[in-house]
């Protein structure tokens, strides 16, 4: 999906902790912030606690660099409701602030192509769900312009390196400034490297030829 245009939606979301609002859309923040957009599995589950924390714990920092956190699953926005008020040591996320989003059709994990399966007809003409019906660990940059730009996509039981996506967002953020590329591991504050014949040869004598 990288170079597309991030699928649009309309949803129920729960946002500020607590509150349920019914047409939330990425729309918004066109031509005015980037957005880091991540699907999780399950609301009261595993894995799932630690990222939305680690997110939260992360969150200034994203909004230093002009970025929206917004996740969403396939759960009912009740759900969303009573895991933010469940105490972390009672397995919660209380004090979450940023939106998550009410999926509960499944149309938009189907969208953004991280669903756990898809409805198939068998043989006698009966629609069927195949497959795990909830979504992967998907995680998308999206730009101002509602261009996704990065994405990845975990299995159900990997976690996420939140600092991996805040290098991300730098990378896309320093190329977007300076025109320049990022080359491996590059990390903000690093050089970049022009992207011409004579600009990979500079970075690679001065960095690795070795």
């Amino acid at each position: 999906m990288i170079g597309k245009k991030a699928p649009v939606f309309k949803a129920t979301a729960v946002v500020n902790g607590g509150d349920v609002v019914y047409d939330f859309s990425l729309a918004q923040f066109l031509g005015k912030k980037e957005v880091i957009f991540f699907f999780y599995p399950k609301d009261f589950t595993f894995v799932c606690p630690t990222e939305l924390i680690a997110f939260q714990n992360a969150l200034n920092e994203f909004e230093k660099r002009g970025v929206t956190v917004v996740a969403c699953s396939t759960d009912t926005e009740e759900t969303h409701v009573a895991w933010l008020n469940t105490p972390r040591n009672k397995g919660g996320i209380l004090g979450i602030t940023y939106p998550i989003v009410a999926d509960v059709a499944k149309t938009i994990a189907a969208n953004y192509e991280v669903l756990g399966g898809e409805w198939e007809y068998d043989q006698d003409g009966i629609l069927q769900f195949s497959g795990i019906p909830v979504a992967y660990r998907g995680t998308f940059l999206i730009d101002k312009q509602g261009i996704i730009r990065h994405q990845s996509i975990n299995d159900l039981s990997l976690g996420r390196n939140i600092h991996e996506l805040l290098r991300i967002v730098d990378m896309w953020q320093h190329v977007q400034r300076f025109g320049e590329v990022c080359p491996v591991n590059w990390a903000q504050g690093q050089e970049g490297m022009q992207p011409t014949r004579e600009g990979v040869a500079s970075y690679l004598a001065k960095n690795m030829d070795r």
